[in-house]
């Protein structure tokens, strides 16, 4: 059977709209994750461009607020009659009550945060398999006290009478709790009830069906015109240039800035890896003195964030009109960029987006105004772990796709303090020794970073008899699923005797090695 690709973008089969809550985000990818196309809204949106979307169905999300603060966030009433299948959570449901005429109430005895059990008491398709007394995520202070008509109550926990509400005549549903929140047992039941079985959504968002339909979109928009990427061998950036090299062919040129701060081997093993293996053509900037001197002398951690990714941005500008002209940049923009961005640039001739931020390496600062790119962004509306599962779609190996995320100024700012080509040496072997340990205890894929951090201060030693004074190195591992929260990895005594021993031994100038058992918050994963 002969596959029809269409230029036309996907329309999401279900929209969130955004209350304020910190899990919008997350239930888009719950959805997702049960390979349905969602995406996050505004609550503001209207119903002219609902109707637009003409999606499947609609989620609420929870918020911070109470229904009845004077500057709750609502949605337009009308959205209940237009016959798409709505499902309330937590202030969302209680925003969809009140507007039908039902009365929503502080809670009396207490508020309801954490596990609770949930008691089925009615049937219900949004309920269906999920068992009676299993544990649902609970967070809200309001309740509702009084439904509107034609709904009726589906199931309660010991504080909440309505924790699940239907109305089956307007296909309207409401949960007290969060099914998208890990913690709820059946959650993900839930979701994919609504998904599935109320919105008649197919299970065709993958991989494949994104490539199927995202190359002859980039065919489209570039058309024989020129892209230039900027490569830092992160999985986002080289999963777009597998993408746009499938797409483009010849048409796609990579640059590759080595600014002296990458881990060791790397810049060696991206060159390889691209331009030869591949054929990806990459050019590459050895910009390594540059940086550094630029960096001589300055201890501030804010100070050398700035300082590189402006440095970064000149070299772009230099080489980007030595190898052009390029009509587009393209970027590794994922859709946690594009929610939390409001900022963009369009070209009122054609509508596209023009680049004044390079995301790629830094995504610090701006670029010239006699330097402007159209964009080029396909991963836009994908999130971290769909990009991975897209470059595995691509053939990109796992040293890759499952290759630790690692900081746009990298080992830069794992050295405290002053940089210097010595100290970089130094932070280099032992980084290595750590992520070489940790993969050979079979650790890497079960560890979000794992890495070495070099201290500003010496400290007395012993060695072959005789007194040291030198550099301490912290050893950092942590274990995390985006990133924003962290805890330090249980790492076994016996790794760490084994990366303590090799690092001091085989590192010079090192003479102590400490771990960091600081989660996220109140530390952060980097220590700059």
């Amino acid at each position: 059977m002969i596959k029809i690709q269409s230029s036309q973008e996907r329309d999401p089969s279900i929209i969130i709209l955004d209350f304020g809550s910190q899990y919008s985000e997350l239930i888009a990818r719950r959805i997702r994750e049960a390979n349905v196309f969602s995406m996050v809204v505004s609550h503001s949106i209207s119903i002219s461009e609902i109707n637009k979307i003409n999606p499947l169905g609609i989620i609420l999300s929870g918020g911070p607020n109470s229904v009845y603060d004077k500057f709750a966030p609502k949605c337009n009433e009308d959205i209940f009659n237009l016959g798409i299948p709505i499902l309330g959570i937590c202030y969302g449901m209680q925003l969809m009550v009140k507007e039908l005429g039902g009365i929503v109430i502080e809670a009396k005895n207490k508020s309801e945060y954490g596990r609770a059990p949930i008691i089925i008491d009615k049937e219900s398709d949004l309920m269906s398999n999920v068992k009676s007394n299993s544990i649902m995520w609970m967070s809200h202070g309001d309740s509702i006290n009084l439904l509107p008509e034609d709904f009726y109550q589906i199931a309660h926990t010991e504080n909440t009478s309505n924790a699940v509400i239907s109305n089956d005549l307007k296909s309207l549903f409401g949960v007290q709790f969060h099914p998208e929140v890990i913690h709820s047992e059946y959650g993900m039941t839930v979701i994919k009830n609504f998904v599935y079985n109320i919105c008649k959504c197919k299970n065709d968002w993958t991989a494949d069906t994104f490539l199927d339909e995202t190359i002859p979109r980039i065919k489209d928009q570039v058309g024989n015109k020129k892209v230039l990427l900027a490569l830092s061998g992160g999985v986002d950036s080289s999963t777009l240039a597998f993408l746009l090299h499938k797409a483009l062919g010849e048409q796609l040129t990579c640059m590759f800035i080595d600014q002296g701060f990458m881990r060791k081997g790397e810049p060696e093993f991206l060159m390889n890896f691209f331009d030869k293996k591949f054929h990806i053509k990459v050019e590459y900037i050895n910009a390594r003195d540059r940086f550094i001197k630029k960096l001589k002398g300055i201890t501030d951690p804010e100070h050398k964030r700035k300082i590189i990714g402006n440095e970064f941005i000149r070299v772009f500008e230099e080489e980007s009109k030595r190898l052009g002209p390029f009509d587009y940049l393209a970027q590794g923009t994922l859709y946690p960029d594009v929610i939390e961005s409001a900022g963009t640039n369009i070209d009122p001739k054609t509508g596209e987006r023009i680049a004044v931020k390079i995301k790629s390496h830094h995504n610090v600062g701006g670029l010239p105004k006699d330097l402007q790119f159209k964009l080029v962004e396909p991963l836009r509306k994908l999130f971290k772990d769909e990009v991975r599962s897209v470059g595995k779609a691509l053939g990109l190996p796992d040293e890759i796709i499952k290759r630790h995320p690692f900081p746009g100024p990298g080992l830069a700012i794992r050295i405290l303090g002053e940089i210097s080509d010595e100290k970089l040496n130094c932070l280099r072997d032992a980084d290595w020794i750590v992520r070489d340990e940790i993969k050979k205890a079979g650790l890497y894929n079960q560890i979000w970073q794992a890495f070495a951090v070099l201290l500003p201060v010496k400290t007395v030693g012993v060695m072959g008899d005789k007194r040291t004074y030198s550099w301490p190195v912290v050893l950092r591992c942590v274990s995390s699923e985006d990133g924003m929260t962290a805890d330090w990895s249980k790492i076994p005594y016996e790794i760490l005797e084994k990366i303590s021993n090799r690092i001091v031994n085989e590192v010079k100038d090192v003479n102590r090695v400490v771990f960091d058992i600081t989660s996220k918050p109140p530390g952060t994963i980097e220590w700059e």
